[in-house]
């Protein structure tokens, strides 16, 4: 079987594609051509650094950061308790990490259907570290063709000098990002110590290094290859884009047939359209596509090549927006729309999603109680000729601080507790307490009758719970 397919051959590390498009055979298994991204400034380039700057500043800072001597964001695993900007979860919050999920899965959805991949563009870890990567191997080997004539180059002392440096910033940036990662399970100043006085578990250096070499590889040798093949989103996008979702087009409408000409010259004149094939959409682009052949699952709508482009129409005294951030529709000179069924499904579950989390967390409760009555016996009768039921009564405290509960019951007439009644829970603790409770015969109407445990804690007015359970007598 043939291991061959034609297509049409586009370099990606010339720039330039052949205008008459011509076929040719590409191998199915070649192995990886190396692309050269060309810096470019504009406009969506300063929304991205203004972006990165704040990524990267919440990420490296975060870990640092104490509130009341705990940590800012903390994922406490031998503890079990996960600390979040001053609140503390436990594994029974577990239903939260669901609503959070599903809350960023529609909301990728919701974004996706309006603006395309605008959140690999801008946000996405894996784009941040390439681009400070990329920009860390513009200072130290200079430009696009810098780069190229580099790489070409015969192996000399001043090659070495700069491939070394390259390689010694990725590391230290790959190491302090391993660092802050690991920072966030293990508080980062007692890691820090740790790890240089060889007191840290063996486990913090296995992630610290783990953490280290995937940043280096995936930002600084895979890039574009994370992107093409491993992201799943690439490849499932297509299905939440309609002729309505605004993505980073070529209109060639506009810009075909496109064509070298000198500044001055009415495109008009020589049949061509605002195009002059300069293949600097190609340079740019971090995948190495050529926007002008129409959307592709390659494209991370990082708009580098609209500001390429935007540069040469400004040069070329043409209007801008030849690449632009456009629909199918618009394209077309049909009417777009913003809302339709679908942004409306996604943005209506999102809505109802983020408000049903925000109730949940306004009202909960930072304290638990789980009432089990003792299924050994059914009930029994004291000294007393009262019916006595036995239970365990399980209460957790969620808070940062301990408190001091009270235990009560009621729904019965006469109803009471004959043992321990107050038991102080620190932080994060979980206490169980045996507990009988008995009650006049005469009052039960029913074998099986309803009560309702509660606590309250005397700390704090405002923290009680309660919860049902059944008292068991003998049978009217």
């Amino acid at each position: 079987m043939s291991s061959e397919i034609p297509v049409r051959q586009i370099d990606p590390s010339s720039g330039t594609s052949d205008k008459n498009k011509k076929s040719g055979t590409v191998e199915l298994y070649a192995s990886r051509k190396k692309i050269y991204v060309k810096e470019v400034k504009g406009f969506f380039q300063r929304i991205r650094n203004v972006s990165l700057t704040a990524l990267m500043g919440m990420y490296f800072l975060f870990v640092w950061i104490t509130v009341d001597g705990q940590p800012l964001i903390h994922f406490d695993l031998p503890a079990r308790e996960f600390h979040l900007f001053g609140a503390t979860f436990y594994p029974q919050d577990f239903i939260l990490l669901s609503g959070m999920l599903i809350i960023c899965a529609f909301g990728l959805f919701f974004i996706t259907t309006l603006f395309g991949r605008v959140w690999c563009g801008y946000t996405c870890p894996q784009t941040v570290w390439t681009f400070i990567f990329m920009w860390v191997e513009e200072r130290i080997e200079g430009n696009r063709n810098k780069r190229m004539k580099l790489d070409k180059a015969p192996r000399s002392a001043g090659k070495i000098a700069k491939k070394s440096a390259k390689h010694s910033a990725w590391l230290l940036i790959a190491l302090a990002t391993g660092l802050t990662f690991v920072g966030y399970f293990y508080p980062i100043r007692e890691l820090i110590g740790d790890l240089f006085t060889l007191d840290a578990n063996g486990w913090a250096y296995f992630w610290v290094a783990f953490f280290t070499v995937a940043t280096y590889l995936n930002a600084g040798w895979m890039r574009e290859q994370v992107c093409l093949y491993m992201c799943p989103y690439a490849r499932f996008q297509s299905v939440m884009f309609d002729p309505n979702t605004r993505v980073v087009s070529y209109d060639p409408n506009r810009g075909e047939p496109r064509g070298s000409r000198k500044k001055g010259v009415d495109p008009a004149e020589l049949g061509l359209g605002d195009c002059i094939d300069c293949g600097q959409c190609v340079q740019v682009c971090p995948t190495g596509i050529d926007i002008r052949d129409g959307l592709q699952y390659e494209c991370i709508g990082c708009a580098l090549c609209i500001d390429a482009c935007d540069q040469i129409m400004e040069k070329m005294d043409y209007p801008k927006g030849l690449i632009r951030y456009t629909t199918e529709n618009e394209l077309e000179d049909k009417p777009s729309k913003l809302l339709r069924p679908r942004t409306l499904g996604y943005g209506a579950v999102l809505i109802a999603m983020i408000s049903a989390m925000v109730i949940t967390l306004m009202t909960r409760v930072p304290a638990e109680l789980d009432v089990l009555r003792d299924r050994g016996s059914l009930y029994k009768y004291n000294g007393q000729g009262r019916i006595e039921n036995s239970y365990t009564v399980k209460i957790g405290n969620l808070s940062e601080i301990p408190h001091t509960f009270n235990l009560s019951v009621e729904g019965l007439e006469g109803i009471r507790i004959l043992t321990r009644t107050q038991v102080t829970v620190d932080s994060g603790e979980h206490r169980s307490l045996p507990t009988v409770v008995d009650v006049a015969p005469e009052v039960l109407e029913e074998s099986n009758n309803r009560i309702t445990f509660s606590i309250q804690s005397e700390n704090d007015e405002s923290l009680s719970i309660e919860t049902e359970s059944r008292f068991v007598g003998p049978n009217r």
